[in-house]
């Protein structure tokens, strides 16, 4: 990173501190991403664009019009004084062999613990790792989308014997609240399916008191999926396909593998 000597009475925001400490940046290169901030207007979104500390950070200060604000994922990360209570729930988004990757999520309470990712697991071994994180964590629910051929995962735990804490989630099925009524009593907006509610869910919780991993690449990712309202008024996220063609052409291919490395996450955390 570029370096400007720094001046005597020089001292560092709470926040150049923070930003210090995560990135290893010394009091040279913070006083030089000061002045460049200065010099370009003030606009800080507009300095992660230009110069990005992560991979990740240009797309996270877009201007792209994303379901869930980059404000609200943030205030969620840098949450400290949320303890997780509860009981445990895992949201499991299993993938193939191909190019993605199976995701995992442990949240209790108003809290995701954690979150990992396992690249190249067939169904099997998908279902072999779920029934070890049953039998260790013993968590009261484990929720396991069953769209295409993810569906053999949640068989094969139910032939295991752990048919009770599973629940099978269909993204493309309906919600399952039904809509609000217009004042003439008719269906009005609300999700258009059971995706677009679950987001709708995780957008809620952000909104209030909620902490999730203090990660970069979760950030840009559940900032990073399109919406539109259709004509009934019903809301409708952008297609996970469409997501990726749009991720690719706005970041370039240096920042391309991150994301597609994280793109479960989005719906894991959205149905926890």
């Amino acid at each position: 990173m570029y370096r400007k000597p720094v001046p005597a009475d020089f001292k560092m925001t709470a926040e150049e501190n923070e930003i210090a400490e995560a990135h290893g940046l010394d009091a040279e290169q913070i006083f030089w991403r000061r002045s460049k901030i200065a010099e370009i207007g003030g606009s800080v979104d507009y300095f992660k664009r230009e110069y990005p500390l992560t991979p990740d950070e240009a797309f996270m200060a877009s201007n792209f019009d994303s379901f869930i604000t980059a404000d609200l994922v943030m205030r969620a990360r840098k949450v400290k004084d949320i303890e997780p209570y509860g009981p445990l729930i895992i949201g499991v988004d299993p993938a193939g062999k191909g190019a993605d990757s199976t995701a995992i999520a442990w949240r209790q309470g108003h809290c995701i613990k954690k979150i990992e990712k396992r690249h190249g697991l067939d169904t099997m071994e998908v279902a072999g790792l779920v029934a070890k994180i049953i039998r260790e964590d013993k968590p009261v629910k484990v929720n396991i989308d069953v769209g295409g051929l993810s569906v053999g995962v949640a068989d094969r735990l139910e032939e295991q014997g752990y048919g009770d804490v599973i629940n099978r989630v269909n993204f493309g099925g309906r919600p399952v609240e039904p809509p609000a009524l217009d004042e003439t009593g008719k269906p009005a907006g609300g999700p258009a399916n059971r995706r677009a509610g679950m987001w709708l869910n995780m957008k809620t919780a952000l909104q209030g008191r909620f902490s999730i991993p203090d990660m970069d690449s979760l950030h840009s990712d559940l900032c990073s999926v399109g919406y539109k309202f259709m004509s009934d008024g019903k809301l409708l996220l952008e297609a996970k396909e469409r997501w990726r063609s749009v991720s690719l052409s706005r970041t370039g291919p240096p920042r391309s593998n991150g994301f597609n490395r994280v793109i479960e996450y989005r719906d894991d955390l959205a149905y926890v």
